[in-house]
């Protein structure tokens, strides 16, 4: 894992003199006392969150979300209107018309978006999170795979700073579009291309998670390679083979280039406690997963893909309970469904509904040690983010700011913080 490097001589200098001499004369924030700067002496690493649970604790996370502002087309992304929403229509709360039954803390938002990015992160790590599931579309110029790979590596590119780790969830059902585009002869010809990106731009990060020593990476299916020969084709490049897990029940899709598998969400928690009974004591590697719910948007939002039930959350005891059920099972690795399918409903991102409930309970369930209520000072770093976005001078301390955050000085970011009215 890279440092979190700041030159310390620099930014006391720079900050110093961006406090005197703002360039923004639009914003002068007379309010703005003396900034607290670190000690040269100081470092500023990214450092693990202190924890009990020695779970590793996994976020699923979606890189998909497109505003008017990002989009190439100046629309906003189909994940925030679907097929009949408008988020250009703005309500007398302040928010805008999307597609979900819930609104995010920080509005709707692109997920490339630098501000956004340091958001979730901060979140995921003072919640206990060890690492991020990108869900991931592959590399072809098609549809908006691009854009969500732009996204993901933007995000990824935040989060070894941050000091947590990632892998890739592939999304092969997506294949046979590509096949169809002309763009490759068949559906394991068009993998065989991905995986040799993953292989050449991730598995070989330091901070990409490994299981067994080799890169962990997923399949939500498999849906479209659903042989062994056509998984054998896909890796057939790869130095070395994943630790390659299939969605529950279908490792035999993948023969021996599967691992094991992960459970994911579905109707009620029969299912679960089916998987850690039956299926866990017979795989390879298995991944157990836990939800704060199931309240999808499809059917309001005029999507195809509606579903005929829901998991109601309960106020948060369905978490509760899903979080139980993996601390009984006694799973080395727990995926978190999801930070942010606000279509599906199952997001543990902060919302104006739940607040910040679900990453508490997360950071419950994880046993962090840190106890400063340190989630309302993210969402306001956030804020004068957005706020403050063309004053160089705040930002230079926000900078700061973010590396008190990363090496775990909570105290120190909020007392900065606080020092911007």
């Amino acid at each position: 894992m890279k440092k979190y490097l700041i030159p310390l001589f620099a930014i006391v200098l720079s900050v110093s003199f961006a406090f005197g001499c703002s360039d923004d004369s639009s914003n002068p924030d007379p309010s703005v006392t003396e900034p607290v700067v670190p000690p040269v002496a100081e470092v500023l690493n990214p450092i693990p969150a202190a924890k009990t649970n020695a779970t590793k604790i996994y976020m699923h996370y979606m890189p998909w979300f497109e505003t008017n502002e990002s989009s190439s087309d100046g629309q906003w992304g189909y994940h925030w209107k679907m097929n009949n929403k408008n988020p250009n229509i703005i309500d007398a709360n302040g928010h805008r018309q999307i597609a979900s039954h819930y609104y995010p803390l920080i509005g709707p938002y692109h997920s490339g978006d630098k501000e956004v990015i340091e958001n979730h992160l901060l979140m995921m790590k003072y919640s206990g999170v060890d690492g991020i599931l990108i869900d991931w579309y592959g590399t072809y110029n098609l549809n908006d795979y691009r854009s969500n790979k732009e996204n993901a590596e933007q995000f990824i590119a935040m989060i070894e700073k941050v000091g947590l780790e990632y892998a890739i969830v592939y999304e092969d059902r997506f294949l046979p579009n590509i096949v169809n585009a002309g763009l490759a002869p068949t559906n394991a010809a068009a993998a065989k291309v991905d995986m040799n990106y993953m292989q050449a731009n991730y598995f070989n990060d330091a901070n990409y998670i490994k299981i067994n020593n080799k890169p962990l990476l997923m399949c939500f299916g498999p849906i479209s390679l659903s042989t062994p020969a056509q998984w054998t084709t896909a890796f057939a490049d790869l130095t070395t083979k994943p630790t390659f897990l299939t969605l529950w029940y279908e490792s035999a899709d993948a023969g021996m280039n599967a691992s094991g598998e992960y459970s994911w969400v579905y109707q009620d928690n029969t299912h679960l406690t089916s998987f850690y009974n039956t299926r866990v004591p017979s795989l390879g590697v298995s991944m157990g997963s836990a939800y704060p719910g199931f309240n999808d948007f499809y059917d309001e939002g005029g999507a195809p893909a509606g579903i005929n039930w829901t998991i109601n959350h309960n106020n948060g005891a369905t978490l509760d309970a899903t979080l139980a059920m993996a601390q009984n099972a006694h799973v080395n690795y727990l995926q978190l469904i999801t930070w942010n399918d606000f279509g599906e409903g199952t997001m543990i991102e902060p919302t104006v509904e739940t607040g910040y409930t679900y990453v508490q309970k997360v950071k419950t369930f994880a046993g962090v040690q840190n106890q400063t209520d340190v989630f309302p000072s993210i969402s306001k770093m956030f804020n004068l983010r957005r706020q403050y976005k063309t004053n160089t001078a705040i930002q230079a301390k926000l900078d700061v700011i973010f590396g008190y955050f990363v090496s775990m000085q909570p105290e120190k970011a909020i007392t900065a913080l606080n020092e911007i009215q």
